[in-house]
């Protein structure tokens, strides 16, 4: 392998990542269970319903992301969904009780979903390798914390990092630090953290971009409204898509505005995989059906009976549907010569019926 790209390919669970095979599709359960675990429970069902590949969590406490403090640093601010309380209130709010994790995952294992979580510590990885998670997500805050995303490589699974709020020096250190640990397996998501997402801001011909530049897998993690951003995501190249997944938006909570309802999800999984079929093969050849419907192009035909020794001339003959004669490119070449036999209307004109 060319020391300046990653892995090609991967494996989560039981899935193969990377070109030729189907995207990998994640649903992000995030703080959409609003701290009941039943319903925890029905967006795992939920996801598998609608197709999703893998569940994603989120293994942190209020304490471990952040502290409690008042400080201006700690307001949220800027127009956000979450504006008018600090960062510790909001991910008491948000996160996922560490107890329920265990069981959510035997859950998820029994459904045929993997299950995989964001670290935010050292100790959500430590509790992560004692659940044996196949995969590490770093969110897009976390992409500057070095020594977070060196642990996670050095357990020699699979690294997704989202970009969300990385520089090119962001990305171009993160990779580093998982190369530094031997770790080849890397996925780097576009993303943009505004929730949701403008349209206008999401800049989708990045992930060829990110591809190209750093070698490596690339994917989407994506907070806009709708599945046209996957589904064109899809067509650049993505081998990822996560998006976040709720009961209903109705329901509240700190992600529910910009989360998928089920039957939304079901909607975007269907059409990813129409957009893989779509996309096929880069070479240039005809398909069997295409060869079939090439029986329809047109051609040279007689349209009017020609007598053995007549010539052919524009008036019995002309390119006409459907393709069983000479190519019509043959029309000069054939002008002026003559039948070697009686030609009925309604015949194709073959190269052994003139000379």
């Amino acid at each position: 392998m060319d020391k300046d790209r990653f892995s090609e390919q991967l494996k989560i669970g039981d899935h193969i990542i990377g070109a030729g095979h189907p995207v990998y599709i994640v649903a992000e359960m995030s703080a959409n269970h609003l701290q009941d675990y039943d319903r925890a429970l029905r967006i795992l069902h939920a996801a598998k319903e609608a197709g999703a590949d893998a569940i994603k969590l989120q293994t942190y406490t209020a304490d471990t992301i952040t502290i409690d403090s008042d400080k201006p640093y700690f307001q949220i601010t800027g127009g956000t969904i979450w504006d008018g309380t600090t960062l510790h209130k909001l991910y008491q709010e948000a996160y996922t009780p560490w107890d329920w994790q265990p069981s959510l995952c035997e859950e998820a294992k029994k459904l045929g979903l993997d299950c995989f979580s964001s670290p935010f510590d050292p100790t959500a990885v430590a509790f992560m390798e004692e659940m044996d998670m196949p995969a590490y997500k770093i969110a897009s805050y976390e992409i500057t914390d070095i020594p977070l995303i060196r642990l996670c490589a050095s357990k020699q699974k699979p690294v997704i990092l989202a970009t969300g709020v990385a520089r090119s020096e962001d990305i171009s250190a993160a990779l580093d630090a998982c190369r530094a640990e031997g770790n080849e397996n890397v996925i780097l998501l576009k993303c943009v953290s505004a929730y949701p997402t403008p349209y206008e801001d999401i800049n989708l011909r990045m992930i060829p971009t990110l591809a190209e530049t750093y070698g490596c897998l690339t994917g989407l993690s994506d907070h806009s409204m709708g599945s046209t951003v996957p589904v064109g995501a899809t067509a650049l190249g993505a081998c990822m898509i996560e998006k976040h997944l709720t009961l209903s938006r109705a329901d509240g909570g700190p992600d529910g505005a910009f989360s998928m309802e089920p039957a939304e999800f079901a909607e975007m999984v269907k059409n990813v995989r129409i957009m893989e079929k779509a996309l096929g093969s880069s070479e240039y050849r005809l398909t069997p059906v295409q060869e079939t419907e090439r029986e329809g192009a047109r051609s040279l035909f007689i349209v009017a009976d020609i007598k053995k020794g007549e010539a052919l001339t524009p008036d019995n003959v002309r390119s006409i549907r459907p393709g069983n004669g000479l190519p019509p490119a043959e029309t000069d070449n054939i002008m002026g010569k003559h039948a070697l036999r009686d030609l009925e209307r309604g015949e194709p004109l073959k190269s052994g019926d003139f000379e």
